[in-house]
């Protein structure tokens, strides 16, 4: 008899190549459609169709809560790396940063060196204590020597906070690839890379997630570096020819919208300089710490460093993490450039106002077309949609987990809950999850993605870095101290991107120069708040749950600086 994620994945691919095939015959004479790319189909379907045998064979292993949070800590430091490095080069990575190259040239750098320099601090200060300390989610380090109930749910409100954030991202993604190569509405595509997400998570839990990310990160580690070999290769393999192309269609594009030679050179110039996307040094500080700090507070990086064995371990997968993560973002400067020199100024992949096909995010998909053809578009866009339904899982799974093992099993159960009762509510919140994420996405459609990325980041510096930070390294720090520093934090970042241009004006519509916070990432201020905060709260609690917090510092740091006691807990 067939199984019922069996069942449901079948049921899916057929309606999406039905829906494809609708398209396919409707009218695809809109601006808003493109003809469906039948390569492109055949590729999905093949990779959906292994990772849903993936999620079976996945679905048999998953036997108890910790088999589903974290593969029962049985992933080698080297598959950890890849799955980290599939985790993190997300669709706001590959298009997104690929697009902000495109439009801002140099001025996109910031978000290849800022995602990458976040590692170095999760390496050295977090990776290790991180596996000692903790058993499922980044709140079992955090809650460790304090109280439960009030820093499991702060844990669980910045989790589902950054998790929300950066869902957004993935589902715009998602949906302009799938208009775009399918000719379907982007509501419908959006719809079914929920669908298929929320198969995969309910299934196969973190040993599906995981080997879906793994073989995501070769297939597109492997296809980002023959678009920046083929770009290169136009170039005679020199920066500076494909620099001075660059430079020179840009200058081109200005002419033909009647600059004179002498405004389109400057403009043409600027590309190789920053000012044009971050225009005032506090900007440039608050989106820059925002990048570097948020990777070391994303609930679904950190969920992964519980899926090793050991610290050894741990350490191991994020030396491996960061050297996949580092030439990736080196491929995507080049590919950024390439979209310049072949994309931009080529009527094939630009609608008839001038605007890129699919939206400004599809830069790298078009470029995959210009120095590959239609054979390895088809590819590179089933690797955008893996890249795309690994991030999604992976998020959905941290999600899920702070709902049920921070907030079900141990706020409101106090711990006296048995695996099978939490992993139904894991999977609950999943579905939850998945319906929240096609919503956001929908309503978000026009959004740069590795923009709205960055506010995900911006939120998990301010709010689960500095708790993480302070809690384990802090000897002071208390319960009241850590929940509310962490949610002054949370509730600041939140509010400023609120207000800021990004979302008051970009997204609620509100007139231009309206925003009552002028900067686009709040970074500087938030983060600042919550560190204020854990410090504050913590040195004025004389109470006797602070005294105990203090007096419990000694015991934390020898279990995670030793890992005396972890592998006991770990199997519990």
């Amino acid at each position: 008899m067939m199984s019922p994620y069996a069942r449901l994945g079948g049921g899916l691919a057929l309606a999406l190549l039905s829906a494809a095939a609708l398209a396919a015959g409707g009218d695809l004479g809109q601006a808003e459609k493109q003809a469906t790319n039948w390569t492109a189909i055949i590729m999905f379907g093949a990779f959906v169709a292994g990772t849903l045998y993936i999620t079976k064979w996945a679905a048999a292993k998953t036997k108890s809560a910790a088999d589903f949070y974290t593969a029962g800590g049985g992933i080698t430091g080297f598959q950890n790396g890849l799955a980290i490095a599939g985790d993190y080069m997300s669709a706001a990575s590959f298009l997104g940063i690929s697009a902000a190259v495109m439009v801002s040239g140099y001025d996109g750098l910031i978000y290849s060196i800022g995602f990458l320099v976040g590692w170095p601090i999760i390496t050295f200060l977090m990776a290790e204590k991180l596996r000692n300390l903790g058993k499922f989610t980044f709140a079992d380090v955090a809650a460790y020597r304090f109280e439960q109930t009030p820093i499991r749910a702060f844990a669980a409100s910045g989790t589902l906070v950054v998790v929300a954030f950066y869902l957004i991202a993935q589902m715009v993604g998602a949906g302009q690839l799938i208009k775009l190569l399918f000719g379907l509405e982007y509501w419908m595509a959006v719809v079914i890379v929920g669908a298929l997400m929320m198969v995969y998570v309910l299934f196969g839990g973190m040993t599906a997630t995981t080997w879906v990310q793994i073989i995501k990160a070769v297939l597109l580690l492997s296809g980002a570096s023959f678009m920046a070999f083929m770009v290169m290769l136009n170039y005679g393999f020199s920066p500076e020819q494909l620099f001075a192309a660059s430079v020179k269609v840009k200058a081109d594009a200005a002419i033909a919208v009647g600059k004179s030679p002498e405004e389109a050179s400057v403009l043409a110039q600027a590309i190789m300089g920053p000012g044009s996307f971050i225009k005032d040094p506090i900007s440039a500080i608050s989106f820059g710490m925002a990048l570097m700090f948020g990777t070391a507070g994303l609930p679904h990086i950190l969920m992964r460093f519980f899926t090793v064995p050991d610290a050894k371990e741990a350490r191991k997968s994020v030396f491996w993490a960061t050297t996949w993560i580092g030439y990736f973002y080196i491929l995507t400067f080049i590919i950024g450039f390439g979209a310049i020199v072949l994309v931009s100024n080529n009527p094939e992949f630009l609608e008839p106002n001038g605007v890129l096909k699919g939206g400004g995010n599809m830069a790298a998909i078009h470029l995959a077309n210009a120095v590959g053809g239609n054979v390895f578009l088809g590819f590179m866009s089933a690797v955008a949609f893996a890249t795309i339904l690994a991030v999604v899982a992976g998020l959905t799974l941290s999600g899920a987990s702070a709902v049920s093992h921070d907030l079900y099993a141990t706020v409101f159960k106090k711990g006296n809950v048995d695996s099978a009762s939490e992993l139904r509510v894991s999977r609950i919140t999943t579905i939850a999850l998945g319906v929240v994420a096609v919503i956001l996405g929908i309503a978000f459609e026009k959004q740069n993605i590795a923009f709205m990325v960055s506010l995900a980041f911006a939120i998990a510096a301010s709010a689960n870095f500095p708790v993480l930070f302070m809690s384990v390294l802090w000897k002071d720090c208390t319960t009241r101290g850590a929940t509310i520093g962490g949610f002054l934090g949370l509730i600041t970042a939140v509010g400023l991107t609120v207000v800021s241009p990004s979302v008051w004006e970009a997204t609620l519509g509100n007139p231009a120069g309206s925003a009552l916070f002028p900067y686009t990432s709040p970074a500087l201020f938030s983060m600042s708040a919550g560190f204020l905060g854990i410090w504050l709260f913590s040195i004025l609690d004389n109470s006797a749950r602070a005294k105990a917090d203090r007096a419990g510092y000694l015991a934390q740091r020898v279990r995670s600086e030793t890992g005396i006691g972890a592998a006991a807990a770990s199997s519990h």
